[in-house]
């Protein structure tokens, strides 16, 4: 059948489009391999221990869960941090990050012991992406504001923290949450992730829609734009926390453990 230049122009069109959603959703078209362990990895203002509610709900899954001690020094260096128990897992790894937590999923991801990803509200850059570029072309997050610099070593005030980090848990537990929270250097701000593993894995968001300390918008766009299995949860930023229910379902859902 003969194709005319209009005809053939707007095929052309629909297969760039096709193409081009091809290549943004393909995390969420592969299916995740069934995975033995988990590596989790925290954000500012946090250590490890703010997965506690998440990790028994694996463990009783059968999985095998470490938490990482992210140093928030430098990205390379949180990113070596994360590599190190990527390195130690025995079998295909689900790398689940919070907060800032996500540019180290993002360019660890390519670990190939990773089998998908999970981010919960958390950043999702792209390779070489200025993600506080990003950032300011949403309204800025009240928790922004909170962050106070002693010299080069950053936290989050307690108004601010218990207000806008923490702001649906029981004022008790936000206080205890806010004892342990680790400073971050600011030299960690400035780094670029140099690899997007969204772009290759199968990749899972959970959007806080009550997030305070990143824009829930911009995390919609995040998880839209990488293709990503979306939860959505009437939260505030330490969705982990306060309903660790569904976090874990998701990260067990990368797992390819629906069961």
């Amino acid at each position: 059948m003969m194709m005319n230049r209009r005809t053939f122009s707007t095929a052309l069109l629909a297969g760039a489009a096709a193409s081009l959603v091809s290549s943004r959703g393909m995390a969420a078209t592969t299916p995740p391999v069934r995975a033995r362990n988990v590596v989790l990895v925290h954000g500012l203002f946090a250590d490890g221990s703010c997965w506690s509610e998440v990790i028994p709900r694996l463990q009783t899954a059968g999985l095998n869960v470490t938490s990482v001690q992210n140093p928030l020094t430098t990205l390379p260096e949180a990113v070596a941090s994360a590599q190190r128990v990527l390195d130690r897992q025995d079998g295909p790894t689900v790398l689940v990050g919070h907060s800032f937590s996500g540019m180290i999923v993002t360019e660890a991801g390519v670990h190939p012991n990773v089998s998908a990803l999970v981010y919960v509200a958390a950043r999702a850059p792209d390779a070489d992406e200025d993600y506080t570029a990003l950032a300011k072309t949403y309204p800025t997050p009240p928790a922004s504001a909170g962050i106070v610099f002693d010299g080069d070593d950053g936290r989050l005030s307690e108004a601010a923290f218990l207000r806008d980090f923490a702001g649906d848990l029981p004022e008790a537990k936000a206080k205890v949450l806010y004892a342990v929270q680790q400073p971050f250097h600011k030299q960690l701000l400035a780094g670029k992730t140099s690899h997007a593993a969204w772009r290759s894995k199968p990749s899972y968001y959970a959007v806080s829609t009550e997030d305070r300390t990143i824009n829930p918008d911009l995390e919609r766009f995040m998880a839209k734009r990488m293709g990503a299995t979306t939860i959505e949860l009437k939260a505030s930023h330490l969705a982990l926390i306060s309903q660790p229910d569904p976090i874990a379902r998701l990260i067990l859902d990368a797992a390819g453990r629906p069961e």
